[in-house]
């Protein structure tokens, strides 16, 4: 079966090897669960929001039917400070494309939630309760989203707050998710794709 992947840099593992990404991991999982997966194709990029997202998958053009897929996008949104209704939209559009590469099947796309920057090295000295609000809102309209979509969605922002007390969950550069991080994140996102994947036998 074939598993598609979008998003920005916490998609495409930013400072971790490629098999220590969380889709390469999650897939690794599934195939432990006995189900036959091919190696995840990534439309990713560090720095992408919403629109460039758009832009990279019509740059990419990933050939559906894809039994899987998974997206998870916005922070870059939040982070420059863009409008939340722009982001509801863009949201949207994505989702609905998401849906068409998975075979007109929204059932077969979750939604990633976005993880809290807040918590890490690179946040110091900035309000973290005001950047941890800004995400729960964004993640809010994304919630509402995947469930206007009929997409399923996988919330992995409260382990990400995890890192405020485990500083080892955080990489080298004191922003991006260690591969522990990652680990943790595919633990949370393989009941919801071991469902998807099942249904496709």
């Amino acid at each position: 079966m074939r598993y598609l992947a979008l998003g920005d840099s916490y998609t495409i593992g930013e400072g971790v090897a490629a098999e220590a990404r969380w889709p390469a991991q999650l897939a690794a999982r599934v195939e432990r669960q006995g189900l036959r997966l091919e190696p995840p194709e990534i439309v990713a990029r560090t720095g992408w929001t919403t629109a460039e997202l758009q832009t990279g998958i019509e740059r990419a053009r990933p050939r559906g039917p894809y039994d899987l897929v998974t997206l998870q996008i916005g922070v870059n949104n939040q982070y420059r400070g863009r409008d939340l209704a722009e982001y509801r939209h863009e949201l949207g559009m994505l989702l609905d494309r998401a849906r068409g590469l998975a075979g007109g099947r929204a059932e077969r796309v979750i939604l990633v939630s976005i993880p809290d920057w807040g918590v890490t090295p690179f946040a110091a000295g900035r309000d973290r309760a005001r950047i941890a609000a800004s995400i729960d809102r964004f993640n809010q309209a994304g919630h509402e989203q995947a469930d206007r979509a009929g997409a399923r969605w996988v919330d992995v922002t409260a382990v990400s707050r995890r890192a405020a007390k485990q500083p080892e969950l955080i990489a080298a550069d004191g922003l991006h998710p260690a591969p522990a991080m990652y680990a943790a994140w595919a633990e949370l996102l393989l009941p919801a794709a071991t469902q998807v994947l099942e249904s496709r036998r």
